[in-house]
């Protein structure tokens, strides 16, 4: 006889069912999604940490490396955002495509990133 699974029976990897009755025994009062969350910590089955997955081997054409001192680069980075929005609107100002997506800090200066090749 072949029994039928429902959709979330199927979707769902197979638990431990002894291991289930345990964390309900040791957690009478737990409703059903708890006991799964607990029965996830204890597999070790969490979602991984989303992040950006970013390659370069060697200077981008998207990137500008802009020269400066130290301490300039110290005041610069403070309002880093705040330069971002500045320069995005005077790009849009100049009707241009391209946009600047983040600043980061190099050892002789700063680099800006762009969505586009510039």
């Amino acid at each position: 006889m072949k029994t039928t699974k429902f959709y979330t029976q199927a979707s769902k990897p197979p638990a431990n069912t002894a291991e289930v009755l345990k964390i309900k025994k040791a957690f009478p009062a737990l409703n059903t999604e708890k006991i799964d969350q607990v029965n996830n910590i204890i597999k070790g089955t969490t979602k991984p940490k989303p992040r950006i997955q970013m390659t370069t081997k060697g200077p981008s054409r998207k990137q500008i490396i802009i020269p400066i001192s130290k301490e300039n680069v110290d005041s610069f980075i403070k309002n880093s955002s705040l330069h971002v929005t500045n320069i995005n609107m005077q790009l849009r100002n100049a009707k241009l495509e391209i946009l600047v997506n983040y600043i980061q800090t190099e050892p002789l200066g700063i680099t800006v990133v762009t969505n586009k090749i510039s």
